[in-house]
């Protein structure tokens, strides 16, 4: 297994544990309490337990042999996974929220038990907060310097950033969830509470297509990340055998690359000469990159020159 997904590994067994633990203490609160607010952030809990065993099936399923049928294996599946987590998050925690808020709104009650409400508020936001800790713990290692938000536009590991965006989205939730309660509370108003679990629907769902946007980008087929891509033209271009980059391709198949070169390379003294040079030129890409799998190379001379 590589390091990158023993990291997104961690990072969602992090998370599953989390969310398990507040999901089971925020639905017992909901019935305790009769809040509405309460009851948003536990179907929210649920639904992240749901989509980080989808992850974890993703990265087993990505693990398959390649086949006649998907000669290039099943690396790519986990964006499947992901994007059914981003619709899970949408509809399941999201919009369900945001109904269970309008709910409240027609027939508000007053809560019962408020400050049980808020214990396992407080109780949440810190098992998220652990859970957020372990996904930037991975980004961190491997987002080179950039800014979580660059990262986020640019990583193609689906399911780190579908954890991290859940974990961002979790914590926000229950501040506003416990901001809710609070006012409820002190004002006496239970709409307070149907309107934090509106607030709560429309942040998940907000988080959910941003998710699904970069999601979808990936499962249309991207390049590796930008400082990959140069990285990679650079060492080639370095290369001893190799005059030009004319073209350069690549492609991210899940956790592993594909690569494809249209190059002018220099001369050499016979046609096994220039095989064995390409050769050398693949073997060396490969040996830098090893998540490379494909690497595909055509010599070739630049339009309107010898």
């Amino acid at each position: 297994m590589s390091s990158h997904t023993e990291g997104s590994t961690k990072a969602i067994f992090y998370a599953l544990g989390a969310n398990g633990g507040i999901a089971v203490a925020k639905f017992a609160a909901a019935i305790f309490t009769g809040s509405g607010a309460m009851l948003a952030e536990a179907i929210h809990s649920l639904a992240d337990c749901t989509n980080q065993v989808f992850l974890l099936l993703g990265l087993k399923e990505a693990k398959r042999p390649p086949t006649a049928s998907h000669p290039m294996g099943y690396g790519r599946v986990v964006y499947f996974w992901a994007m059914m987590v981003a619709l899970l998050l949408f509809f399941l925690g999201g919009a369900f929220s945001v109904m269970e808020g309008i709910e409240r709104l027609k027939h508000a009650e007053p809560l019962k038990n408020p400050v049980v409400a808020l214990a396992v508020l407080g109780i949440s936001v810190v098992l998220e907060a652990f859970s957020l800790y372990g996904a930037m713990k991975e980004i961190n290692k491997i987002s080179g310097g950039k800014s979580f938000f660059t990262w986020f536009r640019e990583t193609r590991q689906s399911e780190l950033m579908v954890v991290a965006g859940e974990d961002i989205a979790a914590l926000a939730g229950l501040a506003v969830a416990f901001v809710a309660v609070v006012l409820a509370v002190a004002t006496g108003n239970p709409v307070w509470d149907a309107v934090g679990s509106i607030v709560v629907g429309v942040l998940l769902m907000i988080v959910a297509f941003f998710v699904t946007r970069e999601v979808k980008a990936m499962i249309t087929g991207e390049s590796a990340a930008p400082e990959v891509n140069d990285a990679i033209k650079a060492h080639i271009e370095a290369h001893p055998h190799v005059e030009s980059v004319i073209n350069l391709i690549t492609l991210q198949w899940g956790e592993q690359l594909m690569i494809a070169v249209q190059a002018k390379m220099r001369r050499q003294e016979s046609d096994l000469a220039l095989v064995h040079a390409i050769n050398e030129v693949e073997e060396s890409i490969q040996q830098t990159w090893p998540q490379a799998k494909w690497c595909f190379f055509e010599p070739d001379i630049e339009a309107g020159k010898d």
